[in-house]
């Protein structure tokens, strides 16, 4: 308990480690909920959506389970063909 009220008083004296975290989380969740909606994951963007890690998830999300064929019917775009 005494870790938490360490972390909560830094970041009551320095409000700007707060916004760091929030925009770092805001950014990773943004990229992991547009490539779950390209591929059309209800669950996965809903998990995305509701699940807090931190960025945690969603930075597995992009770089492993994304990129998995079986992962979903239809596969990333490879760009213009």
């Amino acid at each position: 308990m005494q870790d938490v009220d360490k972390i909560l008083l830094t970041i009551q004296n320095d409000p700007w480690i707060f916004y760091l975290l929030l925009g770092w989380i805001t950014i990773w969740k943004g990229i992991a909920l547009w490539k779950a909606s390209a591929l059309k994951s209800k669950p996965w963007f809903i998990a995305l959506l509701v699940i807090n890690t931190m960025g945690i998830l969603e930075i597995l999300y992009i770089f492993f389970l994304y990129k998995v064929k079986w992962f979903s019917k239809k596969q990333p775009d490879q760009g213009i063909q």
